[in-house]
């Protein structure tokens, strides 16, 4: 005969280990820490209080380091896709692969129905996509308008100064000329 107190692996469910005193002050937040004060309640034991972590609570190996009950694989690239079994393993897409590689690999990945575990629904995340890729267009249309009314100015300036340049040196000759003029008057006198 099988006793009530045993919990199959399917309908074993861990409960929510929540700090201490969690309840009482909201600053302390509801991330673990374990208990340490000489008088816990929880840190006893005592019926009636919070569990606290043990080994017990732990998964069957069986199901560890599964995401969605598949096993992950970090992808960097189109071509690692071929090698990965649809029923057994996910793919986790790699954040330091670009955007556009990152469309290639999600539209691989759905024609071979394979799932993508670290973002939650393709079709959403691609729209955003292409919506940041049309901005950049855009933003990169402006800047060369931008650019191209600049040069059209360039010259402007660029007219005005030679003309003072050409003032300049027109100066500079005219005192050098004055200055030879003065020159032949000293030397003349001695």
């Amino acid at each position: 005969m099988i006793s009530k107190n045993i919990k199959t692996d399917a309908v074993k469910k861990n409960p929510s280990f929540i700090r201490q005193d969690s309840h009482k002050k909201k600053k302390l937040g509801k991330k673990w820490r374990r208990p340490k004060g000489l008088h816990s309640k929880m840190r006893l034991q005592k019926k009636g209080y919070r569990v606290i972590v043990k080994p017990g609570y732990g998964k069957p190996n069986k199901e560890k380091k599964l995401l969605k009950g598949l096993q992950a694989v970090v992808i960097h690239n189109v071509k690692e896709l071929e090698v990965i079994d649809e029923k057994k393993q996910g793919i986790i897409i790699s954040s330091k692969v670009g955007n556009r590689k990152k469309v290639e690999i999600m539209n691989q990945a759905e024609k071979r129905k394979i799932e993508i575990l670290n973002i939650k629904s393709i079709k959403e995340y691609l729209d955003l996509l292409k919506q940041k890729f049309e901005k950049r267009k855009e933003e990169k249309e402006e800047k060369k308008k931008k650019k191209e009314q600049k040069r059209k100015e360039k010259p402007k300036k660029d007219k005005k100064k030679e003309e003072k340049k050409t003032e300049q040196t027109d100066e500079e000759e005219k005192k050098k000329i004055e200055k030879k003029e003065k020159d032949k008057i000293l030397t003349k006198k001695e």
